[in-house]
């Protein structure tokens, strides 16, 4: 189970890993030294930290890459790259995977995916996670109607199926966006349904450990030398609250990159000349079994990513728990 981060030392007396023996004076390692001592320490965790950020700046630096490699851009169609029976050429020298049917390059369309996938994937986790951390900060110090009231609308949004309430907004706000053109069709729209639909995650998390803090000792020290309650939540229960925020947003972030695929999958998230990974899995659907490349270096790519983000909350989980076996 995850803690915050000023329960990473044991109480009573310091471990091992606490204190560095130096000849002549003791050095005593703070939390987060002792964190990235136990995240560096899980191989796995960090080679998928790396894979992360070179996926990053791939996302980044996207028209850069694609023009080093010398392959057209995503949007450029080719219909003389077909054989004999129409059927597009698979990977090459020129086209490592291949082309579509469309004649359009698979790796540069992969490429440029990536940027779908991660502005859905973070910019989504991100929101949702500081509207779900605020509500319950809200909820969980004050109690009484707040609680109440942002509880049962937690309720009720959880009460949707997530797949047919994205679907739902997603058609709605395929054509002329939503709130008067102020989210637009596509990246923005998904955006907004990871943050309608995942505040509720970190919220309640927020709101149980909230509950639990407000009544430490610390609190009330704080409160007898007359600190405002603004004072208490941001400075005095805020910063224990920072571990456990970060491991589950991290794991929050491979299950929002699948709900966007699936949504452009479904036909409801960024349409074409965009590159999406979900919605080329779906256009190869069709011709699987003669177009295969189609399907399968997108899915590859999904697949490492999803992986990669679950490894690292995996890693981040255990290196902020003090219990961890190192």
């Amino acid at each position: 189970m995850s803690v915050g981060a000023s329960e990473l030392l044991v109480e009573g007396e310091p471990s091992v890993e606490a204190i560095e023996l130096i000849p002549g004076e003791v050095t005593a390692r703070s939390p987060w030294q002792l964190f990235w001592r136990r995240f560096r320490a899980d191989r796995v965790a960090m080679a998928s930290a790396i894979f992360i950020v070179l996926l990053i700046l791939v996302a980044i630096f996207a028209p850069l890459i694609v023009s080093i490699l010398g392959l057209p851009g995503p949007s450029v169609q080719n219909p003389n790259l077909t054989d004999a029976f129409g059927t597009p050429i698979g990977p090459t020298g020129a086209h490592p995977f291949g082309v579509d049917p469309l004649g359009e390059d698979v790796m540069s369309r992969v490429i440029y995916g990536a940027r779908v996938s991660l502005e859905g994937g973070l910019i989504g986790t991100a929101l949702s996670t500081c509207l779900g951390v605020s509500l319950g900060l809200i909820a969980g110090f004050y109690r009484g109607w707040a609680d109440t009231g942002l509880s049962r609308l937690a309720d009720v949004v959880l009460s949707f199926p997530i797949l047919l309430f994205g679907l739902g907004i997603g058609a709605a706000c395929a054509v002329n966006g939503c709130l008067g053109g102020a989210i637009q069709p596509g990246v923005q729209t998904i955006i907004a349904i990871i943050v309608i639909a995942g505040w509720t995650y970190i919220y309640r998390i927020t709101r149980g450990q909230v509950l639990s803090l407000r009544e430490k000792e610390f609190v009330e020290a704080a409160r007898s030398l007359g600190a405002s309650n603004r004072r208490i939540m941001f400075r005095e229960i805020l910063p224990n609250l920072v571990a456990p925020i970060i491991v589950y947003s991290s794991l929050l972030i491979p299950v929002n990159i699948l709900f966007e695929a699936a949504l452009s999958y479904l036909g409801v998230g960024v349409k074409p000349p965009t590159a999406s990974w979900g919605q080329m899995i779906a256009d190869a659907t069709s011709n699987f079994q003669t177009v295969w490349w189609y399907m399968l270096f997108p899915g590859i790519a999904l697949l490492l990513t999803v992986l990669a983000f679950n490894l690292v909350g995996d890693g981040l989980q255990d290196a902020l728990n003090p219990k961890a076996d190192r």
